[in-house]
């Protein structure tokens, strides 16, 4: 799982409530298991004008000019702005793969479904919870102000905007530790690596019958 730091990206806002995972990455693109290849089809019935199906040629799709990452100044965008109780619906872990696969290493939301926030977590996609009233400002702030660049402190705690406005936000320190050393649940296992050879070794001797 790649370190999350710091980052100072571009915002892209989503100006919806309720945005479910279906939304997000719908039904049809969850028969690969694969964490990549997703972003081409990332809010795809919002995106494009067609039906899309896994196996299309995106690149030829009629585009949905009015969705806002279509819009050509958010192009490149790494912090996705949005409403409450965003990733609602199924528990499907391809929606935080779908949204890091597209390029965004955050999300700033007043709240979130529990599952996907959990599953950011452990994807390396940073859910940063902000009030109410401190999205609402982000979202003005960016309406107005193309290039709109947020810079997120992870250590700090903190997200700070192009006029030094800092917001601080919550995070369990057991997760923050994992953010900024890149450690997903396989990543901690493999640290105790030398622990489970040993004992793995151990057993074939007190219990050699088992890997027969």
């Amino acid at each position: 799982m790649e370190k999350f730091v710091q980052l100072h990206g571009l915002v892209a806002p989503l100006d919806r409530a309720n945005v479910d995972t279906d939304a997000i990455i719908p039904k049809q693109f969850l028969k690969s298991i694969k964490r990549s290849g997703f972003g081409p089809n990332l809010f795809d019935a919002w995106r494009y004008k067609n039906h899309g199906e896994p196996g299309m040629d995106n690149s030829t799709r009629p585009l949905n000019p009015d969705f806002v990452l279509n819009q050509p100044r958010y192009k490149g965008a790494q912090i996705l702005v949005a409403r409450e109780n965003f990733g609602c619906g199924s528990s499907r872990e391809h929606a935080p793969w779908a949204l890091m696969d597209f390029g965004f290493r955050a999300v700033i939301a007043p709240s979130y479904a529990d599952i996907f926030f959990n599953n950011c977590f452990k994807n390396g996609l940073l859910p940063i919870v902000l009030a109410a009233r401190e999205v609402d400002q982000l979202f003005a702030e960016v309406a107005v102000t193309p290039g709109y660049a947020l810079r997120i402190d992870l250590p700090a705690q903190t997200v700070t905007t192009p006029g030094r406005a800092s917001f601080k936000f919550a995070i369990d320190e057991f997760r923050k530790h994992c953010m900024v050393n890149g450690l997903d649940e396989i990543g901690l296992t493999l640290r105790h690596a030398d622990k489970i050879r040993a004992y793995e070794a151990q057993r074939q001797v007190r219990e050699p019958w088992v890997f027969t």
